[in-house]
C-alpha cells in the first residue's frame, strides 16, 4: 500500500472508531433507560383479602328453621391484574355455599361487597359449636388459578353455627355443641 492509502485507510479506521465510541455509549444508554424491568404478576391469593361484615338475613323462602343464610363479606384485591373469585364450599361437609353473583371480578385498589349464601344440607357430623369457619374460593388471574380458604374470625363462627343450630334443632332442644378444634391454617394450592 502506499503511504496515502495507507494514511486514508487509517483515518478512515480512526474515524471510525471515534464514532463507535461516541454512539454506543448512547445508544445503550437509552436502550437500557426504555427497557421496563419485568415484574411479575403476583399470585391471586397474595393480593386478595376477605373481610366479614355481618348476616344479611335468611333467603325469602325460609321456614321456622331456615336451613339457609346470608353473610355480607368485602373482598379487596391490593395490587396486580384484577382477580375473578368463586365461592366453591364451606366449612363443614354437610354445607353448601354460593356467591351472589355466582363469580364476580374484583379489580385492584377496590372494595367489592359480596353475599355468600350458605344452605345446610345435611345435619349430620356438622358441629354446632367450633372454631374458625372457613371459605373455599376459587380465584384467577393472570398468573394463576388458585383454590384457597379464607378463615374468619368469632362474629362469622357466632352467626354461622346460630344459622346451623336454628337448622339442626331437633324437636325439644338442640343438640350440645361439641368443638371440633380449628378449621386449619390458610391454605392455597
Amino acid at each position: 500500500m502506499s503511504p496515502r492509502a495507507r494514511r486514508t485507510t487509517l483515518a478512515t479506521a480512526a474515524l471510525t472508531l471515534l464514532a463507535a465510541g461516541i454512539l454506543l455509549p448512547r445508544v445503550l444508554a437509552d436502550e437500557h433507560r426504555t427497557k421496563v424491568p419485568d415484574t411479575p404478576v403476583p399470585w391471586p391469593a397474595n393480593v386478595t383479602a376477605w373481610r366479614y361484615l355481618g348476616p344479611a338475613g335468611l333467603p325469602e323462602t325460609a321456614g321456622a328453621h331456615p336451613t339457609s343464610g346470608r353473610f355480607r363479606f368485602a373482598v379487596d384485591v391490593r395490587s396486580g391484574p384484577p382477580v375473578t373469585l368463586r365461592v366453591t364450599g364451606a366449612a363443614f361437609t354437610g354445607l353448601t355455599a354460593h356467591a351472589l353473583p355466582e363469580a364476580f371480578t374484583v379489580h385492584p385498589g377496590t372494595t367489592r361487597r359480596v353475599t355468600v349464601e350458605i344452605s345446610v344440607s345435611d345435619c349430620s357430623g356438622l358441629p354446632l359449636n367450633a372454631d374458625l369457619p372457613f371459605l373455599d374460593v376459587t380465584l384467577r388471574n393472570t398468573r394463576a388459578i388458585q383454590h384457597h380458604s379464607f378463615i374468619f374470625g368469632r362474629a362469622y363462627s357466632h352467626d354461622l353455627f346460630e344459622l346451623l343450630r336454628g337448622a339442626c334443632a331437633t324437636g325439644t332442644a338442640s343438640q350440645a355443641g361439641r368443638p371440633s378444634g380449628s378449621a386449619g391454617s390458610q391454605n392455597a394450592d
